[in-house]
């Protein structure tokens, strides 16, 4: 059977500050610049979770779309959204939330709670032209 790649998009909105606890003020503030604002700045995230497996012989489909939209939803989703991302979110506690460690953190979330498929890549859209993706390690 062939391999399918199947890609689910998904919105949420949160702050953040880029703050390293490791470092004293001033460098926070010359490595971060204006994302080490003390009082935190927003986004509107966008993020792509792409799994990978075979298409089901009866149903033609590697996994049911709504499946995934709401394992996203549950465990990513709602837990991040309207959020300050520093303290309000448990997988992203004692981490500088910055896209790289935002997407390592929700791989970490996604990659056992998956079955039939396998997780393959996340990219996350911190702005238009700010972009990670991640494929596992």
């Amino acid at each position: 059977m062939p391999l399918v790649y199947v890609t689910r998009r998904m919105h949420f909105s949160a702050g953040h500050r880029l703050h390293a606890e490791s470092l004293d003020e001033e460098t926070n503030r010359e490595i971060y610049g204006a994302c080490n604002n003390p009082l935190g700045h927003g986004h509107n995230y966008d993020l792509e979770v792409t799994v990978v497996g075979e298409p089901d012989p009866v149903t033609g489909m590697v996994m049911d779309i709504k499946a995934l939209k709401d394992l996203i939803q549950k465990e990513v989703i709602d837990p991040m959204d309207h959020k300050f991302l520093n303290v309000e979110v448990p997988f992203l506690a004692r981490q500088v939330p910055t896209a790289e460690n935002i997407v390592v953190a929700i791989w970490r979330v996604l990659q056992d709670k998956l079955s039939g498929v396998k997780l393959y890549r996340l990219k996350l859209y911190e702005t238009e032209r700010n972009i990670v993706e991640y494929y596992g390690a």
